[in-house]
């Protein structure tokens, strides 16, 4: 193999003629996808640009599902978790086979019948007023730029870092700008056609590093034997005495095989890996934006069901492709992946609190033979853009839809589809400044880092969706206390824990054991709780939505067919009039635009058609038409054969998830 290629990522490795024409052919297939995608829907209206005409079968929705899902951040943060500490980090990945059930079954039918096109909108008609929305949309947007994006760049750049040498940001810099190009132009359906190649060339990248590496650790059997014993050879060192370093800072841990760990003193406690991570994947799969989006574009509830099947097992994978290859990786390398001195650690992956992320980009520069290595680094770039484009899609709607309506609630699908693009650009360049705080977070273990943070910020939006489609007596005045009691409880967490540093072994955090003892996944349990009752306290305290406006907004009257009568209907209706007189004083304008059309530059036309804004697209509905298209009830109905045979493959998969979490436990 290629054991001799240097270490520190300051050499390129990647530069021999087979590597660089896989990565120009696997350029070239995604550009030819999304080019072709992009004459399958009218991108120029907003249901087509942000919900792909919702007419995608169940196999794109899986695949994309899959694909958003898995950025570089998993290959890179779960092999780094997996190098640091063992397989217990899959459970995050396993927990998943029962949440995307939950998703398909009891989530998205609500949402369906709802008629909505992002998570606010939801809460809007389900609650009324605006402040709940906007504070979801703003927290929304928050998560994304600062475990999302900001973490896919870190990852991808470093795998580009070790793989050509180049400097991070150059790197982030010309990954940004291939994603931001398809997403801007291409609207969800590319997004999920590309996805649907990603996946394709993740997986089968990632398999065939799984066999390098296995070959090269000698199997199985081996690694179970020899990872307990990979310890750097600094461990032997003069420095670590002189520096007071314990030994458990750089032994493998004795439970490393182990999903399910001590409740006290398990890096990953067993009963937080069961229902912490239960609630944390119950916000991600179930109301997040960018997943939701997906199911949301499916022609039909049984697609949107088997979508999630597909995705279900495609995530029994990561554990066997990403963390069981970042174990190898620290056997093979563990002066490297394993370093624990600062200055060493500086030296070979540029940071001093440990390497664990590179475990898997060199694995990957390492093992793999020429044409391979190009193929892995495609590999990654398809992780990381598919993730990226996913929530730079998804961000780009929220902000849209929930926020610059609310600004300009006259604005026209034009407006909207321009706006949407241009916020692609703005989050890319705030995410970019975050890069160094994410670098430097979590023992340089990247997935503890996204972990952590959504732990002490998410668990009271998934308590108020849970309650929202389950129990119709939350009320708004319940629900917004219960986000703000969550939010302070989250803040008086997060805010000491980056003031304090999240620490090291080496160099132990001095945040106080009061607040930041707890672990995270204890913390989302109880945070999850507290603001569930609190929801529940004050919306009994105050009066009760009427049935009028819930039917079809919760899962008990998701097949009502009774009028509704929306909370939001004022500010909908506020919306129709603005748009109306916005319309009637640019009639003149929009004609003399139609007559000197054929005067405007081949360029302008050009651009017009790429980014879907061309003349000769769809005409936009008439208000007329608006209102007699929401007047029809959502279909939500199955064929009886088709929902025999998805409900017959939910239980067989959730067997199967079952016998692993119980052979590994």
């Amino acid at each position: 193999m290629n054991n001799s290629v240097e270490d520190s990522g300051n050499r390129v490795t990647i530069n021999n003629p087979a590597d660089i024409i896989v990565i120009l052919g696997y350029f070239v297939i995604v550009i030819g996808v999304g080019i072709w995608s992009m004459f399958r829907t009218n991108r120029g209206t907003v249901g087509g640009y942000f919900l792909a005409g919702r007419t995608m079968v169940w196999w794109p929705v899986g695949a994309s599902l899959f694909a958003s899902n898995i950025g570089s951040g998993h290959f890179v943060g779960l092999a780094g978790t997996g190098a640091a500490s063992g397989i217990a980090v899959g459970g995050f990945e396993w927990n998943a086979l029962f949440i995307v059930l939950l998703l398909g079954w009891l989530f998205v039918p609500v949402y369906l019948t709802a008629g909505v096109i992002t998570m606010p909108q939801y809460l809007k008609k389900r609650f009324g007023g605006t402040r709940i929305s906007l504070y979801l949309s703003v927290i929304s947007l928050f998560l994304y730029i600062f475990t999302k994006i900001s973490v896919d760049m870190f990852s991808g750049a470093v795998f580009i870092q070790q793989a050509l040498g180049w400097n991070i940001y150059i790197a982030v810099i010309a990954l940004l700008s291939i994603t931001a190009l398809y997403t801007v132009t291409g609207g969800l359906a590319a997004l999920m056609y590309t996805d649907t190649v990603q996946t394709f060339v993740i997986i089968a990248g990632a398999f065939v590093l799984m066999g390098f590496s296995f070959y090269e650790v000698g199997g199985y059997s081996d690694l179970l034997e020899k990872y307990s014993s990979a310890l750097p050879s600094m461990s032997f060192s003069s420095d670590l005495q002189s520096l007071n370093i314990s030994a458990h800072c750089y032994t493998p841990r004795e439970d490393a095989f182990h999903l399910l760990r001590d409740p006290v003193s398990g890096d990953l406690p067993w009963p937080g890996v069961l229902f912490g991570i239960a609630i944390v994947g119950g916000w991600y799969w179930c109301t997040d934006q960018v997943i939701v989006q997906r199911c949301l574009a499916a022609r039909s509830l049984t697609h949107v069901k088997a979508g999630c099947i597909l995705c279900g097992y495609l995530k029994l994978l990561p554990m066997f492709l990403m963390v069981f290859p970042g174990m190898i990786s620290r056997v093979l390398y563990p002066d490297e992946v394993g370093c624990v001195l600062p200055k060493e650690c500086k030296r070979v992956c540029g940071t001093e609190v440990g390497c664990s992320n590179i475990a898997y980009p060199k694995l990957v520069v390492t093992v793999m033979p020429s044409g391979l290595r190009g193929l892995m680094l495609a590999v990654m770039l398809a992780a990381l853009m598919s993730s990226l484009a996913s929530i730079f899609n998804s961000s780009s709607t929220l902000f849209t839809m929930d926020i610059w309506t609310r600004i300009r609630p006259q604005a026209r699908d034009r407006e909207l589809m321009i706006v949407g693009r241009v916020w692609v650009l703005c989050i890319v360049a705030i995410s970019i400044c975050w890069i160094p705080v994410v670098q430097a977070a979590q023992s340089g273990q990247l997935f503890d880092y996204i972990q952590s943070v959504t732990s002490y910020l998410a668990p009271p939006i998934a308590a108020v969706f849970f309650l929202a489609i389950f129990v119709k007596r939350v009320n708004e005045t319940g629900a917004f206390w219960g986000l703000m009691g969550g939010l302070v409880m989250g803040l008086c967490r997060i805010g000491p824990e980056f003031y304090f540093g999240s620490g090291s072994c080496l160099f132990p955090s001095k945040c106080p054991p009061l607040i930041c003892g707890v672990h995270y996944l204890y913390f989302a349990v109880l945070l999850f709780f507290c603001t569930g009752i609190l929801v529940l306290l004050v919306s009994y305290c105050t009066p009760p939505i009427d049935d009028k406006h819930l039917h079809r907004l919760v899962f008990s009257l998701r097949y009502s067919k009774e009028e509704r009568i929306d909370l939001d209907w004022e500010e909908e209706e506020r919306g129709r009039n603005a748009r109306r007189e916005e319309e009637e004083k640019n009639k003149a304008v929009c004609r003399e635009d139609k007559t000197e059309n054929g005067g405007k530059s081949g360029l302008a036309r050009l651009i017009a058609w790429f980014c879907g804004l061309s003349g000769s697209q769809a005409p936009e509905p008439t208000e007329e038409e608006v209102i007699e298209a929401s007047k029809e009830l959502p279909d939500i109905s199955e064929d009886p054969v088709w929902k025999h045979f998805v409900n017959a493959n939910a239980l067989i998969m959730m067997a199967v998830a079952i016998y692993f979490w119980a052979f590994y436990a």
